[in-house]
């Protein structure tokens, strides 16, 4: 049997059930979530959902949005349902692989899809020692199949957003560039002065505005890891503690 550890995100307002080995969440997919532009009412899928991590920090920010989240691996999606039920939120689940999507989920579209897809081309990178964190790590589906589900499974005008390595962008906007448009990266840097190791990636579907670079959000006060203590900017602590959005920069009109 698996052992488990329940862990607080957003400063104790979600306890999630993971494994205590294996793959673990993070601050990647609070941090996805917190850049979805939903509003109440909307509706969002979340491929590749894990332990329900994304979905469930979003739905804990925006009230009365609706969250569907698909999840290959048994394992994950259970957790992902218990920790739903557990912090009463009714985040729909359903355990399928993305390349044979059941009818009822190919039939309906949304306003968001969002995406934590394994990062690691294992092409050019060493397998994961663990199964289940392989799999959740490691490319088995190939990207161009998650953006072309993201894409299919949008609304016209709605927004697909992914967060992935910042070596893969050049990748994620070729792929989104051929189905979605108006799209924009926001680094995400380590401290000043670091390169980007994350990107948030968007794409709007119809959309027609030029693509826009923003400026690198910093996730770390100092020039280096303080020991045991957190390092957080007031930015990334306001998202990770406080469930507040971490909006795309505005200023130019989206078409």
């Amino acid at each position: 049997m698996t052992e488990l550890t329940q862990d607080e995100f957003l400063g104790g307002r979600l306890r999630l059930w993971q494994p205590k080995a294996g793959y673990r969440a993070g601050v990647d997919p609070v941090i996805l979530a917190a850049s979805v532009p939903a509003v109440a009412g909307q509706s969002v899928l979340d491929l590749g959902c894990g332990i329900g991590t994304a979905g469930l920090a979003l739905m804990a920010r925006v009230p009365d949005v609706q969250v569907t989240g698909v999840e290959v691996q048994a394992f994950y999606a259970d957790l992902a349902r218990r920790n739903a039920q557990e912090n009463a939120m009714a985040l729909a689940v359903i355990e399928a692989d993305l390349a044979v999507l059941p009818k009822e989920l190919r039939a309906v579209t949304f306003d968001h899809v969002i995406a934590n897809p394994p990062y690691f081309d294992r092409g050019a990178s060493v397998p994961a020692p663990l199964g289940i964190r392989e799999k959740a790590m490691g490319e088995v589906t190939p990207l161009a199949l998650w953006i072309d589900v993201a894409a299919r499974r949008v609304k016209p005008r709605g927004y697909v957003t992914f967060i992935h390595r910042a070596e893969r962008v050049p990748e994620v906007l070729g792929l989104m560039a051929a189905r979605l448009g108006s799209l924009q990266v926001l680094p995400l840097t380590p401290r000043v002065g670091r390169e980007a190791q994350l990107c948030l990636i968007r794409g709007r579907k119809t959309g027609r505005a030029a693509f826009r670079l923003h400026a690198g959000v910093v996730m770390h006060e100092g020039a280096g890891h303080p020991g045991d203590r957190e390092s957080y900017t007031p930015l990334l602590q306001s998202v990770l503690k406080h469930g507040h959005a971490l909006p795309f920069p505005t200023g130019v009109s989206e078409i």
